[in-house]
């Protein structure tokens, strides 16, 4: 009770540094690394402020349990029109957008479960190193929506079939090993300190390639997404819609009562 009283106490940040050419971000919330809007709307912009000379970010997120648990549900049941809703759900796309617009190599960091959006950054991140036990889940349906923003991302890394294998099972938790089978991770690691020294030496072996290379195969990592744009905004509108239906409403409500 005291740890988690005092993990309660902390406060949210974005951070962020260079070292060897290398952009360093990390994020964090209290609530199990979950974002509002306001906290989306800073990563997105720290991202594409990365300064030119940097060759490759690499993206983490505080504490040693969760890397994101995706939105925030408290900034969800305060939602009442579509607008509200639309640009609530548009958070998430921001930082998609802002991963593939920028012209530096996205490489994750991932040290825990990711849900949700979580997993939607993870998808969009050009490159991911995972612990062992970062399981992913996409929980959307269980509260009457979907992970329409998101599933772009997915697809594009991983396929329609993983697509639909986790978000018509909200239940699960599909474990590293198995997404790392399916693409979203490219390297698992067994402990935290694995992981970092797996994910520092990796940036650095990357930022040691021609830099007019590595923004020449990031262009090729995204080919035929120029529509994306567009498309996520209309996904954005679809959650949007459903969010402000009576029993979803109640859904959250209900869910937060036990938080």
């Amino acid at each position: 009770l005291l740890l988690n009283s005092s993990i309660e106490a902390m406060t949210s940040y974005i951070n962020s540094s260079i070292q060897n050419n290398i952009f360093y971000i990390e994020f964090f919330t209290p609530k199990h690394n979950a974002l509002n809007s306001n906290m989306l709307d800073q990563l997105a912009n720290k991202i594409e402020e990365t300064p030119e000379q940097c060759a490759v970010i690499v993206l983490s997120s505080g504490g040693d349990r969760t890397f994101c648990a995706g939105a925030s549900f408290d900034e969800l049941s305060q939602i009442k029109n579509q607008e509200e809703a639309t640009l609530f759900f548009n958070g998430f796309a921001k930082v998609i957008l802002s991963i593939k617009a920028c012209p530096q190599i996205v490489l994750v960091s991932v040290q825990g479960k990711a849900v949700g959006g979580g997993v939607g950054i993870i998808a969009a991140a050009d490159y991911a190193i995972a612990l062992e036990n970062a399981a992913l889940k996409l929980s959307e349906l269980n509260i009457g929506i979907g992970p329409f923003v998101i599933a772009p991302a997915i697809v594009k890394k991983s396929g329609i079939n993983v697509l639909t294998e986790m978000s018509l099972n909200p239940d699960n938790f599909y474990s590293a090993k198995w997404t790392k089978q399916k693409g979203l991770f490219h390297k698992v690691c067994e402990n935290q300190s694995d992981l970092k020294i797996t994910t520092n030496n990796f940036a650095n072996k990357l930022a040691s390639f021609n830099v007019n290379a590595l923004k020449a195969m990031k262009h090729v990592f995204w080919e035929n997404t120029e529509h994306w744009p567009e498309l996520l905004e209309k996904r954005a509108e679809t959650s949007g819609s459903l969010v402000l239906e009576k029993a979803v409403q109640d859904k959250i409500r209900t869910i937060l009562s036990k938080s």
